[in-house]
């Protein structure tokens, strides 16, 4: 399905009781609204379905409506994903400022030339990526997507539960509106081919509340386990964050503001670090 919103023209008589109106240049550029940027969310899903994916498409759709920042189109296949001709008043990659990956999974139908052209899209152009939650459990098969997006999905130890999250970094865009400890119900992935060295760490679980026993899926042996973070590819912002596995989530203000600050960030809208740092220590440490 693709989302268009039509124009508009005002105009005013030209006299009104022998009245002319004159407006110069100046004035009139500066009542000119910024121009809308256009963005591309993929759902494509060859794995697992999360019910949520219609749920954060339309999010990110009335984000964009509702602020007049963006223009959302929602695809549910990979077609718009080239550099190339697309179809009948088709729109491709150099049409869009930003692409979101709402929970895709698998595998996804992208030839070799769309994959060369998506990763030109953002390395190259500097244009934006958005990853949302099973954005990670997607394209085993391709390098580079794992190097674009950080890692991959490596079992989700706890499934969905009240996961206690830590605020790293409370001066980035999209975490802002966060505590510096606060308590979500998602399910969050547990990543692989994945180092804090090589992204700026947003949001971590605290590793001093989390139960270890018996849990045969817990992988990670430092017990770092990354909620959102930000890096950069070549010349484009990338954002992930493994939040928003339910429906629920989505009716959730805070998960909304942070997705919708994360465009807004990749977008080049706002200004945010992707400096790697250190694991920060709990906000009461030394106080146990």
């Amino acid at each position: 399905m693709r989302l268009i919103r039509s124009g508009f023209i005002l105009a005013l008589p030209l006299a009104l009781a022998g009245t002319f109106f004159y407006c110069s240049q100046t004035e009139a550029n500066a009542a000119t609204p910024p121009a809308k940027k256009h963005v591309l969310v993929i759902g494509q899903t060859k794995g697992f379905e999360h019910d949520s994916v219609p749920d954060a498409m339309a999010t990110i759709w009335k984000l964009g409506h509702d602020t007049g920042l963006w223009e959302t189109y929602i695809r549910t296949d990979t077609e718009l994903l080239t550099k190339g001709k697309v179809g009948p008043n088709g729109k491709n990659l150099n049409y869009f400022d930003a692409l979101v990956f709402a929970s895709t999974t698998g595998e996804l139908d992208m030839s070799d030339q769309q994959k060369k052209d998506m990763m030109s899209f953002i390395h190259d152009d500097g244009k934006g990526f958005v990853g949302i939650h099973a954005a990670l459990d997607t394209n085993y098969k391709w390098p580079e997507y794992g190097e674009m997006i950080g890692g991959w999905f490596d079992q989700h130890p706890w499934l969905t539960f009240n996961a206690p999250i830590i605020n790293e970094q409370p001066d980035f865009p999209a975490v802002r509106h966060f505590p510096k400890e606060f308590t979500k119900r998602d399910e969050i992935y547990q990543p692989k081919a994945w180092s804090r060295d090589k992204v700026n760490v947003l949001l971590r679980l605290d590793e001093r509340k989390l139960d270890y026993s018996n849990n045969p899926r817990i992988h990670r042996t430092d017990k770092d386990f990354a909620v959102a973070w930000s890096k950069m590819y070549g010349n484009g912002r990338v954002f992930y964050s493994t939040l928003g596995h339910t429906t629920e989530s989505w009716d959730d203000p805070d998960i909304q503001k942070m997705y919708f600050e994360a465009l807004k960030w990749v977008m080049h809208m706002t200004e945010g670090s992707t400096q790697s740092h250190p694991k920060t220590p709990p906000p009461d440490f030394g106080n146990d």
